[in-house]
């Protein structure tokens, strides 16, 4: 009779652990296709903006890039339309679909009033257009923080619905625990693994499922080395980002940041920080004003009061070796010369603090040096004492470092991570741009 007892409380803890793994697996994968349709969504309003962008840089220059570029958008934002409707019909939220629609529909008279007609017979104002615009995406912006609340609800309700089922597992399972304690011990400590494992794998496919990721593009006599090392806690998402964006023939955006604290809001707020940057440096191409302007939106923008950025902002031309640049800031900036290392001033505060001017300044490059950029995982680094690396250190790495940028990038955060024991206390990203005079070998 106890061998009968006992296995009939072999089979129930077992069952209601499977019945808990079950619950919660469907949970994630719900989870997960809302988080899905929620960087899609954010990637539509990316996609929104470039059009903008793309109709007003063509209003600008006439330049046929910018029609390309216009035409690429539409299709995108198309796409991920499509996917952001299956996954409210997905999850059963019929008004979300309805106002994403309605969002859809603005979007394509948006298009049809003003976006093809300017494509077509290029010649109004910015300024009218930018009126023109602001009716659209009032509303637009309406919608679009609509869908964001209520995929943020259907995710809430779908995790306290797991936890009202673990709950009520746990407490029926707390009965055979005080019958059989040796059982219970065992099954407990096969439960807790079991939900490490589940929230292990959690945090690792939110983290590969960032909706924007660091990025470079090749340029004209240039070498572009890029590098980027989280921190190895699996709880500390970070707000490192860096970007290199082609604004001519000749000139490239040069730009990383640092957002403040972890979790979230910073992880997407780098994409904020990205998208906004290059469709101001379309319009503009003094750093200083870019930080300015960027200040501006940030404040209207994000309602976090604990989060600020710093960031460098750098315009080069490929062909003349000159970089202008701008930095809120943002002191882990380099040019690695022939006769040792520069660091770059900073011109003004972190940004989301407070309303100051931020200054621009001309540095001149010679063949073969390189402009070596990093968040402050660099600076901040530390050994197994606690001592900091700081500029000074960081200097010295970066002269000893391979003249190669995508060596020089690996082997800073090499030494980096060596330095303390193995671990990293803060992410890391490193940009590295080598430059070369036109018609070299190397530059080609």
């Amino acid at each position: 009779m106890w061998t009968a007892f006992l296995v009939i409380a072999v089979v129930i803890a077992v069952q209601g652990a499977f019945q808990t793994r079950a619950s919660i697996a469907r949970t994630f994968a719900a989870q997960s296709r809302i988080v899905q349709a929620q960087l899609a969504l954010e990637e539509m309003r990316r996609l929104q903006i470039d059009e903008e962008n793309s109709v007003r840089g063509f209003s600008l220059t006439r330049d046929p890039f910018y029609r390309t570029q216009y035409a690429s958008a539409v299709a995108q934002f198309e796409s991920k339309l499509t996917e952001v409707r299956d996954a409210l019909a997905g999850q059963g939220l019929t008004a979300g679909r309805q106002t994403l629609d309605d969002y859809a529909a603005l979007q394509r008279n948006w298009r049809l009033k003003i976006a093809e007609p300017l494509l077509a017979a290029p010649g109004r104002d910015v300024a009218a257009i930018d009126k023109e615009n602001k009716v659209f995406t009032d509303v637009e912006s309406r919608a679009v923080q609509a869908i964001r609340a209520m995929l943020a609800q259907r995710n809430a309700a779908l995790a306290h619905s797991t936890q009202e089922q673990v709950n009520r597992n746990a407490y029926a399972r707390a009965f055979w625990l005080v019958l059989f304690g040796l059982l219970a011990i065992l099954f407990n400590g096969f439960r807790g693994r079991l939900n490490r494992e589940l929230e292990e794998e959690r945090t690792t496919t939110e983290i590969l499922q960032r909706a924007f990721r660091s990025e470079a593009v090749p340029l004209p006599n240039c070498e572009v080395g890029t590098a980027y090392l989280a921190a190895s806690s699996h709880l500390a998402v970070g707000g490192d980002v860096f970007d290199v964006y082609r604004l001519s023939d000749t000139l490239a955006l040069l730009l990383i940041a640092d957002v403040s604290g972890k979790g979230v809001d910073a992880a997407v707020l780098t994409a904020f920080i990205k998208f906004t940057i290059r469709g101001i440096a379309l319009r503009r191409r003094d750093p200083g004003a870019m930080l300015q302007e960027f200040n501006t939106a940030f404040s209207q923008t994000v309602e976090n009061p604990y989060l600020f950025v710093s960031m460098f902002v750098g315009v080069l031309d490929t062909e003349t070796l000159q970089l202008r640049y701008a930095s809120a800031g943002h002191d882990s900036a380099f040019i690695r010369r022939s006769t040792g290392v520069q660091q770059l001033a900073v011109t003004g505060p972190v940004l989301g603090v407070m309303e100051e001017p931020f200054s621009t300044k001309t540095v001149f490059l010679e063949d073969g040096e390189t402009i070596v950029l990093a968040t402050d995982g660099l600076t901040e680094a530390r050994n197994r004492q606690g001592e900091q690396l700081n500029e000074e250190g960081a200097m010295a790495l970066i002269a000893a470092s391979n003249a190669q940028p995508q060596l020089l990038a690996d082997e800073l955060l090499a030494q980096v991570r060596a330095l303390g024991g193995n671990e990293m206390r803060d992410d890391l990203a490193v940009l590295a741009i080598r430059v070369h005079e036109a018609g070299t070998s190397d530059g080609a």
